[in-house]
């Protein structure tokens, strides 16, 4: 018969032992008020934080009337969804879409594989020279990022990954940039000096070279900071704007950034704007619910120290 596995009681305030107050001291008046205090604080400031989207969502669904209208009133008074299909449709998102999807995936690829390896080589392998390598990432992570845009779209320009005629490889500059990150390198820098070296070397004695112990021992072991990065380079790349209007233009590759930028008003009125934003935004929102903890364990984990 199999065992039935031992389930974690849920937390609850009933269980509570570890914080500043346990269980018992809840049942004392004073930190009874304390703790409605804290409750009605964090439930006002999360209203305040979720405010802004569900203004923008309801004021999208009005009319331009009902905008532009003395007799304000916060929901509008013809709630339909085909509106949003209408401007699906009109807007072409699907495209918008798809190239966004696109970069994000090759953006998260690359900085992913690029910053790990280059991590791995300063942290365990250590060439002769790793230091000066460390040092200059380092330097470049101290110089702001609009400063390196100039060079950068003209070393883009002469390598010809601006012409539009290569299709989606025009987007290979992109990806490359996010391969090119000082803080994700940073980031699996840390995390692989923790690695104990027993196993590196246990590894190189089964007679596994560099690359066998980078990819069946280190990725294994990092799956948390790979988690990590993912998530930071996928936000990023998906709000990005400068460089891919740069690169990418007017053209059919345009992403969802460039594209909310490029529509004029002569196409869309402002409750069609509107909802072009709330659209923009939706992914973003979904991102963060799906991986929140993985989000809110990084920053917990960016101030511990081992």
């Amino acid at each position: 018969m199999k065992k039935k596995k031992n389930k974690k009681p849920r937390p609850t305030l009933k269980n509570k032992m570890t914080g500043v107050l346990s269980f018992s001291d809840y049942r004392q008046p004073q930190n009874k008020v304390a703790y409605g205090f804290i409750i009605a604080f964090l439930v006002i400031f999360s209203l305040i934080a979720i405010m802004p989207f569900i203004y923008l969502f309801f004021t999208s669904m009005k009319t331009v009337t009902e905008i532009n209208s003395t007799d304000y009133h916060f929901f509008p008074q013809h709630f339909t969804f085909q509106k949003i299909i209408d401007l699906w449709q009109k807007v072409n998102f699907t495209n918008y879409y798809l190239n966004t999807f696109i970069m994000v995936i090759g953006c998260v690829i690359c900085a992913v594989v690029f910053n790990a390896m280059l991590a791995y080589a300063t942290t365990i392998i250590k060439p002769f020279g790793y230091k000066v390598v460390d040092k200059l990432v380092l330097l470049g992570y101290m110089i702001p990022s609009i400063l390196n845009i100039v060079p950068l779209f003209l070393q883009i320009s002469k390598m010809g990954l601006t012409n539009p005629d290569i299709g989606y490889l025009t987007m290979l500059s992109l990806w490359l940039s996010y391969g090119a990150n000082a803080y994700y390198y940073m980031l699996f820098k840390d995390h692989f000096a923790k690695i104990p070296q027993s196993l590196i070397e246990a590894a190189r004695m089964d007679g596994y070279g560099e690359m066998g112990i980078f990819i069946r021992v280190v990725l294994p072991l990092s799956k948390s900071i790979i988690g990590i990065v993912a998530i930071f380079s996928m936000t990023a790349s998906y709000s990005d704007f400068l460089l891919p209007y740069l690169v990418l233009g007017n053209g059919s590759l345009q992403t969802l950034m460039v594209g909310i930028y490029n529509m004029s008003s002569e196409t869309l009125d402002e409750s069609e704007f509107l909802l072009v934003l709330v659209l923009s935004i939706i992914p973003q929102v979904i991102m963060f619910l799906i991986f929140q903890k993985q989000i809110m364990g990084s920053n917990a984990q960016s101030g511990m120290k081992e």
